[in-house]
């Protein structure tokens, strides 16, 4: 029998951390560009991707930021790509969804709940930063709520409704999968759903195995063989529930979005760094990662030729 394949999704950037946490963290389009066509080369078939300003590194979700990137990448690689649009917790919806609005990604991703988004905790190993933006924006983290409404999920599943995106749908705690399922109910989205299981953030589920078993088994539950499982896990446990969801007949996602570090004590020098490390441990399992065009068959995806960028 031919192994297991296994998707592995690259965030490169994100807009959790912040420029002075790290000097390998991509900012500008030509590194955004740079680090996800060598997580691609690494074994991601996906990327996942925000936009920043490049004089300060400020997330940006205006499409004139996400334009210069897009097009590196698609003339480079030909990799699955995934715009965001949670965008950041300080922003609109209707600002959130205009990339992918815009260009039609394969995949675009989709938040399933409002949630308190913590990263203050941050502030206790960072004494000392390079713009003035960043540290408020971690510190506001306290009273910040990240608002996904039963509206603005919709609001997004329709306004992307015509051009054949489909979602990385994120799911933060057990609750935003029966949100999926509601929508589901209703027709809103269908199957096959990329579920996005995120864990350790502050704020939603946490890291110990038995929330990632517990995230599964209601998964399992709700959409049986109409869904396909990934994983990520914040920070330090990037790597290790990795491990347990490729073990659990899951996907995977790793990248600087979701954690700077390769191991204790190690910022990660790339993205790439940390693809290869989770295609490490998914072939030590003894299955196989999926290429781009795999990933793109077991999600139903339109095809890389059908985007706007």
């Amino acid at each position: 029998m031919a192994p297991r394949k296994v998707i592995i999704t690259c965030a490169v950037t994100g807009s959790i951390h912040t420029p002075s946490m790290s000097p390998h963290l991509p900012i500008t389009a030509q590194e955004i560009a740079d680090a996800a066509i060598g997580a691609a080369e690494a074994g991601a078939a996906v990327v996942h991707l925000h936009a920043r300003k490049p004089e300060d590194g400020q997330p940006d979700q205006s499409p004139e930021a996400f334009a210069p990137f897009l097009r590196v990448i698609k003339q480079r690689s030909n990799c699955v790509v995934n715009i965001t649009t949670g965008g950041a917790p300080t922003m609109t919806v209707e600002e959130r969804v205009k990339p992918a609005a815009t260009f039609a990604p394969e995949v675009a991703s989709l938040n399933m709940g409002s949630m308190n988004f913590g990263l203050y905790p941050m502030l206790a190993r960072q004494k000392e930063f390079k713009y003035a933006w960043e540290k408020p924006y971690l510190e506001g983290s306290r009273e910040r709520i990240f608002k996904n409404t039963f509206a603005d999920i919709e609001y997004i599943l329709t306004t992307c409704a015509n051009n054949g995106t489909r979602f990385e749908i994120e799911c933060y705690d057990i609750g935003h999968l029966y949100t999926l399922a509601h929508f589901a109910d209703r027709g809103v989205v269908k199957p096959p759903f990329f579920v996005q299981s995120v864990f350790g953030i502050l704020g939603g589920i946490g890291p110990h195995p038995e929330d990632v078993a517990h995230m599964k088994r209601t998964a399992d539950r709700l959409f049986g063989d109409q869904y396909r499982w990934s994983v990520l896990g914040a920070g330090r446990n990037q790597l290790p529930i990795a491990a347990m969801a490729a073990s659990m007949g899951g996907n995977v996602r790793v990248g600087m979005e979701d954690s700077l570090w390769l191991g204790p004590g190690q910022l990660a020098k790339s993205n790439a760094e940390q693809v290869a490390k989770a295609r490490q441990i998914i072939e030590g399992l003894g299955l196989a990662i999926a290429s781009a065009d795999e990933a793109r068959e077991i999600l139903a995806l339109k095809g890389g030729d059908k985007v706007g960028f």
